[in-house]
Order: structure tokens, then C-alpha cells, then sequence
């Protein structure tokens, strides 16, 4: 299956330190590819550089097309994607608004889809800030997904949910991937959506790549452990 993101030898420093150094990946349609490792192994940094929120070295080809110098804006017109770890949406605007505003930028407006999946009909006309915070997440997730990207690139998006809505999460998070064969590169810290979603995992350490693979060889694999809980006891 050809890999609609591929990301080649991507390296960011800050000063003397090496937040990325040379880390390969890349993600194929209707699939999740998980990105774990410890606190500061590089997992946002790398979507900041990809993403092009964060200028940084290497390659990053989105299709057939290397968009390594292109904006965020153009990026994202192309097809590429992003959430935050905090949710991007304007607090003071209604629901409505914001998918109105993500849909002015796209040629191919699908937000009455989105707004049914993510079960928003009913506070389209509620503030954000009005609203509770997994609805708000759904809603961030929904502006993320306006167009129908080719990749989407997820950062943390379980950050502050209960179990049972990131469970939810989960499942939509599937639901998009296969449904729409999207390319979805998360980020997460909750190990349960992790294992729950993803078809492949890729472990970084210090900034390095540490592993990859299917998530059940990489949860046993003893150098993530070691990453993970500075034992293999």
C-alpha cells in the first residue's frame, strides 16, 4: 500500500539540543499509526515540523508531492490536517460559526457530515465555551476533519476526557480512518486508546526512533519498557 505521508530524516534542534534527529515514518490511507514514547522524546515536535507549525530539516512528502517548504495554510489546503493538545476552537463563537468559518477555506464543504457524526446538532447555536469539554474536543476534532483531509495528524487528543469519552473518541477515530481512508497519525499518552486504535506504532526516544511495529510487539518489547520504565524487571 502506497503511504499517502512519508516523512524522511525529520530533525529539529533548539540551541544545542536535539529535540528530533533524523526520524523516518510514514502513514498509509485507512490506517492509524500511533507516535508514543516519554515525556520530551520529540511526539509534538515532530507534528510542529510536519505539520509546518515548526520549521525544521528533512523531507516531508504528502502524496506525490513534497511540501517540505510549504506554509501550514497550504499544507492544509493540500490535504494535511492538525489538532492541538489544546483545543484550537474560539471559545466565544457558536458551534455553527466555527464549522461556517473551517468551511469558507475547503472546496469540499462537508460539515453537515460532521456535524451529525460527532452528534453536534443539538448545540450548533451554543458558545463553545458553553458547551462541556469532551463536546468541545469532538468539536475541535470535527474542524480538523472540514474538507476531508487526506492525512490528519492528532495531537493528544484524549488530553483531559474520561475514560468513557475517550473510549468514544476511539471509536470515531476508527470510524474516520476506515470510512473515509484517511491517514491519521496520533499522538497520545492514553495507552488504552493506543492499543485500542492503532494498526502500527512508532516509539520515540530522545528524539530518536526508537522502534516500530504492530502495537503487541512493541508494548513487550523490551527497550520500550526500558524507555518507558527505566527497567525491563
Amino acid at each position: 500500500m502506497t503511504a499517502l505521508l512519508q516523512c524522511r530524516n525529520i530533525s529539529k534542534s533548539y540551541g544545542g539540543v536535539h529535540a528530533l534527529q533524523k526520524v523516518d515514518l510514514k502513514v498509509e490511507p485507512g490506517r492509524v499509526h500511533g507516535l508514543i514514547g516519554p515525556n520530551g522524546a520529540g511526539k509534538s515536535t515532530f507534528i510542529d515540523v510536519v505539520s509546518g507549525r515548526t520549521r525544521g530539516s528533512g523531507t516531508v512528502i504528502l502524496g506525490d508531492t513534497d511540501v517540505s517548504g510549504f506554509a501550514p495554510n497550504r499544507r492544509r489546503r493540500m490535504g494535511l490536517s492538525r489538532s492541538f493538545q489544546r483545543t484550537s476552537i474560539f471559545p466565544a463563537l457558536t458551534v455553527r460559526s466555527q464549522f461556517e468559518l473551517a468551511a469558507g477555506w475547503v472546496d469540499n464543504d462537508n460539515t453537515a457530515d460532521l456535524i451529525d457524526m460527532f452528534n453536534l446538532r443539538g448545540v450548533l447555536d451554543v458558545r463553545a465555551e458553553e458547551i462541556s469539554y469532551g463536546q468541545q474536543r469532538l468539536v475541535d476534532l470535527g474542524l480538523a476533519l472540514v474538507g476531508t483531509p487526506r492525512v490528519l495528524l492528532l495531537d493528544e487528543p484524549a488530553a483531559g476526557l474520561s475514560a468513557a469519552e475517550s473510549h468514544h473518541l476511539a471509536d470515531h477515530l476508527l470510524d474516520i480512518a476506515r470510512r473515509w481512508n484517511v491517514a491519521v497519525l496520533l499522538v497520545e499518552h492514553d495507552m488504552d486508546v493506543i492499543f485500542k486504535v492503532c494498526d502500527v506504532l512508532t516509539v520515540l526516544e530522545t528524539g530518536k526512533l526508537l522502534i516500530e511495529g504492530p502495537p503487541e510487539s512493541v508494548r513487550s518489547d523490551p527497550k520500550v519498557i526500558q524507555a518507558y520504565f527505566g527497567s525491563t524487571a
